[in-house]
């Protein structure tokens, strides 16, 4: 497990992989919002997970007792699987595959062409392109190139110690986490109705959608989760988008704050992002007052281009 800390917040870096829009970042400021409303004993689903990185970060810190890891794509599915039922025999394949063009070919067909119910096999080559692709993405190509005459090699994002160590762990908690391959919303009905539920809804965003990821939504995909989410009374929920007008015409009832991952001052406002509360669910002071200073900050922008 990795903790480093970003202007003062601690995060906790347990997923193996690098993922776009990753939220692992979000870790401090899930936390508080488990704890100002009492929910650190609650089940926490992603239903939308990709890297999962602020779910695990959650569970091996003790801040939820079990975690739901969903992701649409068959690939990530698997991998997410494959760790947490097969972790010993990933593992081995982690310690031992080469990292080579040669060998990054070799796994690049088989994520192309694995059985899909092959976990293992399709999970370790949709790991094995994310940690040697440039930027992560899966349909990218490797670090320095199919030459290699880039600054950086195939094997820059591949620490085998390092990436050992977080399958370890994950196979310690694996009895608390659950792995499915389903449309988010029907993940979000299926613990709609608990008390003890807190789902963190994290969809591909609007702008660069179909660079980032390789399930991208529609207008219709947005529309429909607006919907489904809106049909949740029982479980505490929030929703996090790019800072774009269609977030308020989907959700203008209910709370929104902007909030930052990027907490470079020069930077702030490419990097703000907004979270959409539930209704019932409390708003931590912290995060009340990173939306006035993001907002107050953009004003002065605006009037300072005038």
């Amino acid at each position: 497990m990795t903790q480093t800390v970003v202007s003062g917040r601690k995060r906790l870096t347990i997923s193996p992989l690098r993922y776009p829009g990753g939220k692992g970042l979000l870790y401090s400021r899930l936390r508080t919002i488990l704890r100002v409303n009492h929910l650190t004993s609650s089940i926490y689903i992603e239903p939308y997970a990709g890297g999962a990185g602020a779910a695990l970060a959650l569970l091996i810190s003790g801040q939820v007792e079990q975690i739901v890891i969903n992701d649409l794509d068959p690939a990530v599915f698997a991998f997410w699987n494959a760790v947490v039922t097969q972790a010993n025999d990933f593992a081995a394949l982690l310690n031992s595959v080469e990292l080579s063009v040669d060998e990054w070919e070799r796994q690049h067909e088989i994520y192309l062409t694995a059985d899909r119910d092959d976990h293992l096999q399709l999970g370790f080559a949709t790991f094995y392109l994310n940690r040697t692709n440039r930027s992560g993405i899966l349909n990218g190509g490797p670090i320095g190139g199919k030459n290699q005459k880039g600054r950086y090699k195939i094997d820059a994002r591949f620490n085998r110690e390092g990436l050992s160590e977080r399958i370890r762990l994950i196979s310690l908690h694996a009895d608390r986490i659950s792995v499915s391959n389903e449309d988010g919303r029907r993940v979000i009905e299926r613990y709609s109705a608990r008390d003890d539920a807190f789902i963190y809804a994290d969809p591909p965003y609007f702008e660069k959608a179909g660079s980032l990821y390789l399930n991208a939504f529609h207008s219709s995909d947005h529309q429909a989760l607006a919907d489904c989410l809106a049909s949740v009374h029982r479980a505490k929920w929030i929703l996090t988008y790019d800072n774009v007008p269609t977030v308020a015409t989907l959700y203008p009832n209910y709370r929104r704050r902007l909030f930052a991952l990027n907490y470079s001052a020069h930077r702030v406002m490419k990097a703000s992002e907004i979270m959409v509360f539930s209704p019932e669910l409390s708003i931590p002071e912290e995060i009340e007052s990173a939306h006035t200073d993001l907002v107050r900050m953009a004003a002065t922008t605006t009037e300072g281009g005038r």
